[in-house]
């Protein structure tokens, strides 16, 4: 028999040999994917931590607008009048301004932390809801492995929209926190 008959014979023995393999061996592995990005955007849990962090600081953030607009006039103010101005008087006012624009970008850097940490805490209770709804949604449907990021998923495998679902109905049945 020729040599390479022999080797691809050896070869498909093997092949053979698995596709006669017992059939609970090949049990089905479910995944499933959820964008977290979407469930941010779309889920009511989302959105009413969103609408509290706006209400809570609209007030400041108009209050630093209405500065920046102030300091931003009262610099062109003072760019007008210079010329007019003695040299004590444009020294004094320069400094003014200085002054504060300094408490401006001292006041915003606070605001933007300060807003940082509460987005954080509220983002982190969603989170939280969100992935008990995940683990809810994936054993009662009797999914192996849920995926949030992947390079490619299938339609077919996103569960995104069950989850949204089931996060906006957790909120309206007063599943609040």
């Amino acid at each position: 028999m020729n040599p390479l008959l022999r080797a691809a014979g050896a070869l498909l023995i093997p092949a053979f040999a698995l596709a006669g393999a017992p059939a609970h061996a090949q049990e089905t592995f479910r995944i499933g994917f959820v964008n977290p990005d979407r469930v941010l955007r779309e889920a009511q849990p989302a959105k009413a931590a969103q609408a509290k962090l706006e209400s809570e600081f609209l007030k400041r953030e108009k209050d630093l607008t209405a500065q920046g607009e102030a300091l931003k006039a009262a610099s062109e103010r003072f760019e007008r009048e210079a010329p007019t101005l003695s040299e004590s008087q444009r020294v004094s006012r320069q400094r003014a301004l200085v002054d504060q624009d300094r408490d401006f970008q001292r006041r915003r850097r606070e605001f933007q932390e300060d807003l940082n940490a509460r987005k954080n805490e509220e983002l982190q209770q969603v989170y939280e809801r969100a992935n008990r709804v995940v683990k809810q949604v994936a054993e009662a449907e009797k999914y192996d492995a849920i995926l949030q990021e992947a390079i490619y998923i299938n339609p077919k495998h996103d569960i995104t929209e069950k989850v949204i679902k089931a996060l906006n109905a957790s909120t309206s049945a007063g599943g609040g926190k």
